[in-house]
């Protein structure tokens, strides 16, 4: 992101909702944010193990947050969070966000759905830092938006809190090891799941080697958000679905 005659964002603002615990989706955006984007981030309580009550006593920070988020100006908001806008409602969460920050939003969720279209993969194969409910919900939730999951494979993180809080500590090299695991001829691509995962490193190294789209919730999001923001060109380095950049599919995330 460069400085251009003192305005930061002058294309868009991107606001972030970001779960508490989260340390990676705020570098990662930044990072791949080219000149005249911006991003701006708020919190939500998200701290204990992995289980639904977390989850919703998360999503009820939303408005508050969305609230928060306009007095920036923000041009579009997203709820960054990918198993909390599954194992939730996720499609009354950026209700919510839209109606309460009066600007275009969208939760993870909702964007890896869309990615998925863009990117005309239809059998996927998914790795995730996920306990196992988490992992069954995801599964649920992609068959349900007409996806078929070749294969799911989870590190089993978030069972106490100090292994939640550790997904944001795990390596690439992580990463790699899901991705290859679980390749295989009859997946059309791999999706990385948790925009607490670091991943934008190995992203493109991977759809090398594998010869098929890899992405993440992070990658997803930030295309996603881009789009809704106005913005269309290219952003190389972190495969291709922002290499290519597709249009914004026509599709919203398929409630359980």
């Amino acid at each position: 992101m460069d400085l251009k005659d003192g305005q930061y964002g002058s294309i868009c603002r991107i606001g972030l909702v970001v779960p508490s615990l989260n340390v990676v989706i705020e570098p990662e955006f930044h990072r791949m944010a080219p000149e005249g984007v911006s991003v701006h981030a708020t919190r939500m309580l998200l701290q204990g193990k992995m289980t639904r009550e977390s989850y919703a006593r998360m999503a009820q920070d939303a408005a508050t947050t969305a609230a928060l988020l306009s007095t920036a100006r923000v041009d579009v908001v997203a709820y960054a969070c990918t198993s909390g806008s599954f194992v939730e409602d996720g499609d009354r969460i950026a209700e919510t966000l839209e109606r309460e920050g009066g600007v275009p939003a969208v939760t993870t969720a909702q964007a890896v759905v869309e990615a998925l279209h863009a990117l005309a993969l239809k059998r996927i194969a998914v790795g995730t830092p996920y306990v196992d409910f988490v992992n069954e919900a995801e599964k649920q939730f992609l068959e349900s938006a007409g996806f078929e999951v070749t294969g799911l494979y989870g590190l089993g993180l978030g069972d106490t809190p100090e292994s939640r809080v550790s997904i944001g500590r795990q390596k690439w090299q992580k990463v790699v090891e899901m991705a290859r695991r679980l390749d295989s001829p009859d997946t059309d691509g791999v999706f990385i799941s948790c925009t607490n995962l670091a991943t934008i490193g190995v992203l493109e190294q991977l759809e090398q080697e594998l010869g098929k789209p890899v992405f993440s919730s992070n990658v997803a999001t930030f295309w996603s958000v881009l789009s809704r923001g106005g913005y269309s060109a290219s952003v190389p380095g972190y495969g291709s679905l922002l290499r290519y950049f597709p249009s914004l599919p026509k599709v919203s995330a398929a409630k359980d």
